[in-house]
């Protein structure tokens, strides 16, 4: 029941996230009240210098969503979850000319996917509008004339920027506030 209860929840979200994706340009209340906030802001960082102003809001997300995914999920369970999947992983590795006793081990892994999805989604419910907005004033940002065919380092647009340092920073904070 509960799990139902969260994917109504996402859900819900999720229309919310793609309702102000797609209004962004159409209802301008949108889109101004996300430049008075972050022109002043992230905005400021951008035009002081452009890549390591980008570093800096990258790795202040990261932060966030580190934090937002540490506070809102069952962190023991998860590590638990991850264990016992490492473990069945080692036994697979071990009955692999086995097919049929690969397969089980196969079935068993498959069936923790669900508590994984359950545990790890409710972050998401968080950080689902605040993503779309940002990711919105960066695409309207760095569509600007002034910044037309920029490139990070020559040739990362800014989406490909903003990911690969967003999983470099991800990867660094899950590691040393021990987030599963």
């Amino acid at each position: 029941m509960a799990i139902h209860k969260s994917f109504k929840m996402l859900f819900f979200v999720m229309l919310i996230s793609l309702a102000i994706a797609f209004a962004w340009d159409k209802v301008p209340i949108i889109s101004n009240s996300a430049n008075i906030i972050l022109n002043p802001t992230a905005g400021a960082l951008l035009g002081w210098n452009l890549t390591y102003g980008m570093l800096v809001i990258v790795f202040i997300i990261n932060i966030i969503i580190t934090l937002i995914h540490k506070k809102f999920t069952d962190q023991e369970t998860l590590k638990e979850i991850k264990k016992e999947q490492k473990a069945l992983q080692q036994e697979m590795k071990l009955v692999r000319d086995d097919p049929a006793k690969v397969m089980e081990l196969n079935k068993k892994q498959m069936a923790k996917m669900p508590l994984i999805f359950e545990a790890s989604m409710r972050p998401l419910m968080y950080t689902a509008i605040p993503f779309i907005i940002f990711f919105r004033w960066f695409n309207d940002f760095f569509s600007a004339p002034a910044l037309e065919g920029f490139r990070f380092f020559g040739f990362f647009t800014w989406f490909w920027f903003y990911l690969i340092a967003s999983i470099i920073f991800s990867s660094i904070l899950r590691k040393a506030l021990k987030v599963a």
